[in-house]
């Protein structure tokens, strides 16, 4: 029943005023009342934290007041579970969409502070890895710009993926102390507090009506404490929550044990509960790591559906109005455990029969997939679900026995195809599957690129596509143009404003009306001018960091993501080495200066990603040493990839590297960053860029290599791309120098194995996909040596990237999926 009424006539403050007076005024009122620092002596550290307090007063009116209209309205609310949201620093981005850049900045100018230095200092939240995270972030912001009420559901970790420093070219992964000094941002609500359950046991219990219903009793405990921060919409239309969950003792010390001597025993609660959100993606190559995997997916899927439940529940008093009022969108499968949780929610706690809670589940969940790749859809070893969560397990199969009876009835299924669509993996071992969990217990199951929605019906969900016809539907990915283009590039802003009017601010189609000016002379000088200035910008930060001076002259060429074999950094790395043989045996043609730039972290565990690091980092020492090269060609790797280094680099990158292996990228968002600050992709028919390719047009792209149907043929004929590389002189020398020790004289063998991949497998495709590249980079330089034309490129990009808004995506969301009306 509902619980205490909410007052929506209760009284509220007068907003804040935003004059430069009135903000002047109140940090330094925060400075001296809430940091404690007397303007005379205080520090950089402390004129940001009062600051962003005085910035955070002024979103806090807009927040209280979106609360109140959802309550006062009955909005459906949308809630949005995601294990990463790499948000990246607030504080420009609340200045910037609640209008206070300009007097904030003269605020702190009349106190002698300068804002970019303040804005630097501000520490990047640690809470994702890459494009999975990011994406989270815009749909957030995007959420808030269409007016769409809405939740963050996430993991509030202490220390984040890591910290990546280069100890002799290799990664190095360290604690990342985002939190260390406190998160003025984030508000503590003690009030929401879940407890938590796990191992145990289940009891039927026999009602008075004479039905049996299951008790789960675990017999370990911890409390799920959220802490919110506020997610600032475009103009301040709306501001959304981002509730994040840090997992904490019910016991804090075992005082019996403290007492009899055993200090470290006595604070085992406190250690086991700590270690849920302590590090995100602890290494799951030991049976314990995988249990703390589950453990960090159980923990926040349970507790954002207890807040679901219960604000629910407060609101509109029964829960069949779920799906009317609630939609819970899982992205990718880290929170597909939701799924019985709900289920045990329903039945277990509030008595709704079996089939009716099916029902509510299905049509409240949405799933969003984001990859082919077997490893990234996750499966657990049966035996670790019936330890840890034994009543989801009986759960699991009680679906699976339901879906597998459907299958046969309706469907008139094979064995083989019921074994495809089982939840249970029979294979080596039974496992769950819970990409097929997901699948079952959603109404929407989307992709996130044309291309890749096309590819789930035909490989890891063909079978349930043939059973659920009508679940599947594509929502190509996109990004906020907020933070991507108008507060990481205000210069390019300012220019685009000035030629076509500021229009494009609210409404980013608008900048379609770039196009007519592409060819203009006069306009392509200002465009280069502005992309310049921020190579200018990149070329300081790597002076300082590295101490590698570059020419901003050169061709910015930038592949900045994570590092992983299908993406294809040894692609990029290999035609760096070919390009050095090349220059070196022929200084005679007029090369053109070029830098390639890496930036992006390698899993703890995955041995290829980090030895790659390693060989770019060996060929940068070589090559950019090496006074035969004349400058013509440097390699950096920036270590330590963040949202505040990808706002560096992307404004300033001339060419942006999109080269997965054709068909594996699910859809790539920072393909869209680029295009939208006037980078030319060159790229493979893989993920987005097969929309890009059609929003931008062939003549202002870049394409290259197999496709996707080329690359399953070439798998599927099991063919030896041993006689791609004997063809390819160019691709053999640099391979016989790389795997031979000339970038690795202090380890020969080190890239010998590596190496010897691609003679005897090349599952990614990198030896037969070489001289398509090669030959696609010789395209860029032509294209460079023409500079009229490759400006008029960078502009059509800018022009076209209206499509890849997130603003547009959640949109679809928004009228396909979650039933919700928007702005």
């Amino acid at each position: 029943m509902p619980q205490k009424p909410i007052v929506y006539d209760a009284p509220t403050p007068e907003p804040r005023a935003t004059t430069v007076e009135a903000l002047q005024a109140e940090i330094l009122e925060r400075l001296i009342y809430s940091v404690g620092k007397d303007p005379i002596v205080a520090g950089q550290h402390d004129w940001l934290r009062a600051t962003i307090l005085a910035v955070r007063d002024r979103v806090m009116d807009r927040w209280m007041e979106s609360s109140r209209e959802t309550w006062r309205t009955s909005n459906k609310r949308v809630y949005y579970l995601s294990l990463e949201f790499l948000i990246g620093r607030l504080m420009r981005d609340a200045m910037s969409n609640v209008g206070l850049m300009e007097p904030v900045q003269q605020a702190l100018k009349n106190l002698n502070v300068d804002l970019g230095d303040l804005i630097n200092l501000e520490p990047d939240a640690a809470l994702g890895n890459g494009g999975l995270g990011r994406l989270a972030a815009c749909f957030l912001e995007s959420m808030s710009s269409v007016k769409i009420p809405a939740y963050g559901y996430g993991i509030r970790y202490v220390h984040g993926l890591f910290r990546q420093e280069m100890s002799e070219g290799w990664q190095v992964e360290l604690p990342e102390d985002w939190l260390a000094h406190g998160n003025p941002w984030e508000f503590e609500r003690r009030e929401s507090a879940y407890e938590v359950g796990f191992g145990g046991q289940v009891e039927p219990i026999n009602d008075p009506d004479g039905t049996v219903r299951q008790e789960w009793r675990p017999n370990e405990h911890l409390l799920a404490v959220a802490y919110d921060t506020p997610i600032v919409g475009w103009r301040g239309a709306r501001v959304n929550t981002l509730r994040l969950w840090s997992a904490q003792p019910i016991d804090p010390i075992l005082l019996d044990k403290f007492n009899s001597g055993d200090h470290i025993g006595a604070l085992e609660e406190s250690s086991k509960a700590e270690a849920i959100t302590r590090v995100l993606y602890p290494a799951d190559s030991t049976p314990a790591g995988q249990e703390l995997r589950l453990r960090q997916e159980f923990f926040f899927s349970s507790a954002s559906l207890q807040d679901i439940v219960r604000r629910h529940l407060q609101q509109y008093g029964d829960l069949g109005s779920l799906p009317d009022k609630v939609a819970i969108q899982l992205n990718d499968t880290h929170p597909a455990i939701s799924v019985a949780e709900l289920m045990r929610i329903l039945v277990d706690d509030n008595g709704v029969k079996w089939a009716d809670a099916w029902k509510l589940t299905k049509g409240t969940f949405g799933y969003t997939n984001h990859t082919l790749l077997p490893e990234a859809l996750e499966s657990w070893p049966v035996a670790l679900l019936e330890r840890l969560l034994p009543r989801h397990m009986q759960i699991i199969y009680q679906i699976n026995a339901d879906v597998l009876a459907e299958a046969r009835s309706r469907a008139n299924f094979t064995d083989q195809q019921v074994a495809a669509v089982s939840l249970i993996d029979e294979h080596g071992g039974r496992r769950v599957r819970m990409g097929q969990l997901a699948f079952a217990g959603s109404h929407s199951i989307n992709g996130v690129s044309a291309l890749h929605t096309e590819l789930m019906k035909q490989t890891v969900f063909a079978d349930l596509h043939k059973l659920y016809p009508e679940r599947i539907n594509n929502k190509t990915n996109g990004i906020t143009p907020r933070r991507w283009l108008m507060q990481c590039n205000p210069g390019l802003t300012r220019l685009i404003s000035e030629r076509i009017g500021p229009e494009f601010l609210d409404n980013i189609d608008k900048l379609h009306g770039l196009t007519p000016h592409a060819e203009d002379p006069g306009f392509q000088k200002q465009f280069a001018a502005v992309k310049h200035a921020n190579k200018e910008r990149l070329v300081r930060l790597m002076k300082d960091r590295l101490n590698i001076a570059v020419s901003p002259d050169a061709l910015f060429d930038v592949q900045i993501k994570r590092i992983h074999e299908y993406k294809r950094q040894l692609l990029n790395i290999i035609h760096a080495v070919a390009l050095y043989d090349e220059i070196r045996a022929h200084p005679e043609k007029n090369w053109v200066p070029r830098v390639k730039i890496f930036a992006g972290k390698a899993a703890p565990s995955y041995w290829n990603a980090k030895l790659i690091i390693k060989l770019i980092n060996d060929v940068a020492r070589v090559i950019n040493h090496d006074p035969a090269v004349r400058g013509m060609l440097k390699v950096v790797f920036l270590p330590n990839y963040n949202v505040s280094l990808a706002e560096t680099i992307v404004p300033a990158a001339d060419l942006s590297e999109q080269i997965s292996t054709a068909g594996m990228e699910a859809s790539g968002t920072g393909n869209m960053k680029f295009m939208a600050n006037g980078a030319l992709t060159i790229g493979t028919m893989d993920g987005a860029n097969v929309e890009m390719h059609k929003e931008v047009g062939a003549d202002n792209i870049v394409i290259f290599g197999l496709t996707t149907e080329e690359v399953a043929e070439k798998r599927g004929r099991s063919e030896v791309p041993r006689s791609a590389i004997d063809q390819s002189p160019r691709l053999r020398e640099a391979l016989e120098a790389i795997s031979s020790g000339v970038f690795s004289p202090d380890d020969p063998n080190r890239y010998r194995d590596l190496i010897g991949g691609l003679y005897d497998h090349d599952w990614f495709m990198v030896a037969r996909d070489f001289d398509a590249y090669w030959a696609a980079q010789e395209t860029v330089d032509k294209i460079w040596t023409n500079r009229p034309k490759w400006d008029a490129m960078a502009i059509r990009n800018t022009a076209s990237v209206g499509f890849f808004s997130s603003d547009r995506t959640i949109r679809q969301y928004a009228a396909d999926i979650w039933n919700v009306p928007t702005a």
